[in-house]
């Protein structure tokens, strides 16, 4: 390992800024904590290693921060990354629903966690310009029975071409080591096929993609403005709630012929994921009928599978055409 690198690359203040965009529960906080580590024990760096998010129940957004420095240097900035050199997008999903390209320009690196091609992914992201690595972080994940943080830090090892493979591979392996002897394995060798199983590509700011300035979130109410407890101030956000990103690799799938359309799965799931028809049964009856399932709203719980007797429901692993 080089305990004396020296950083290739750093922003005015000499800081090397990484940004993750994850959802809980799927190990954005703890890969942080894991690239800073590597840092500091196996390269020399100076690094700190922080998240801002609300509560740590997994649905909810998550955004870990990693600066990196010289180790002659002093790192006493413990604000958000707005201009990462490189940002780690752990789905695909998040680039629709929150503003993650903000601060993103043309020399920074951006991995996302993806079935696609870069070209399809920067249309969906918006990409103004830089490199994108693009890894299928959830299928190695499924396939190695992790969690797909390691997977996305062999990637970020191949992004960070300066930082030592090593020197990660044994954070990860002081990581789960002592608690979790089981897994180490497992996670390593997600970790090299997230460095080898990757696409790359680099796009110029042509103009297709305006650049995203980076803005601080404000809240829309502060403890003098907020309305009184229980009032929802935006009525009928159901409808638009977009859950996707909280999938873990499985979605329920529906086999028309099974249904008896008892409606049991409709009842127990959190997120109102079903979608009915009205229409006349073979003996001239207007029914209810499930017609199919609304795979925006679904977090991939798998409930509706779990109460679902005439097995009408299967649990699927997850592709970009299957969903369609």
């Amino acid at each position: 390992m080089n305990t004396n690198a020296v950083l290739p690359k750093k922003n005015e203040r000499g800081y090397y800024d990484i940004r993750m965009e994850s959802i809980g529960g799927m190990g954005g906080n703890l890969a942080g904590k894991i690239l800073a580590e590597a840092g500091v024990l196996g390269m020399g760096w100076n690094g700190v290693s922080f998240a801002s998010y609300g509560s740590e129940k997994k649905g909810t957004p998550v955004k870990a921060y990693i600066r990196f420095c010289d180790a002659d240097s002093e790192l006493r900035d413990g604000s958000p990354v707005e201009e990462p050199h490189l940002l780690v997008v752990f789905h695909e999903n998040l680039a629709i629903t929150h503003p993650v390209l903000q601060g993103i320009k043309e020399d920074a690196v951006v991995i996302v966690n993806t079935q696609r091609s870069p070209d399809e992914v920067r249309d969906i992201i918006r990409l103004h310009a830089g490199t994108l690595f693009c890894v299928n972080a959830l299928k190695i994940a499924v396939e190695e029975k992790v969690r797909i943080n390691t997977t996305l830090l062999g990637t970020i090892a191949r992004a960070m071409e300066f930082m030592d493979k090593d020197a990660l591979k044994d954070a990860i392996r002081r990581t789960f080591q002592e608690k979790y002897p089981k897994l180490v394995e497992g996670n390593l060798r997600a970790f090299d096929r997230g460095y080898e199983e990757v696409q790359i590509k680099t796009f110029s700011p042509d103009g297709k993609y305006p650049y995203q300035p980076y803005h601080r979130f404000e809240p829309k109410f502060g403890y003098l403005t907020a309305p009184l407890g229980g009032v929802l101030v935006t009525p009928g956000n159901t409808a638009e709630k977009d859950l996707s990103a909280s999938r873990e690799g499985f979605i329920p799938v529906l086999d028309k012929e099974k249904c008896v359309h008892c409606a049991e799965c409709d009842a127990t799931c959190p997120d109102q994921c079903f979608i009915w028809v009205r229409r006349t049964d073979d003996d001239g009856k207007e029914k209810q009928f499930l017609d199919r399932i609304e795979y925006k709203h679904c977090k991939g719980c798998l409930r509706c599978i779990l109460v679902c007797k005439p097995e009408a429901l299967t649990a699927v692993r997850e592709t970009a055409d299957l969903k369609a």
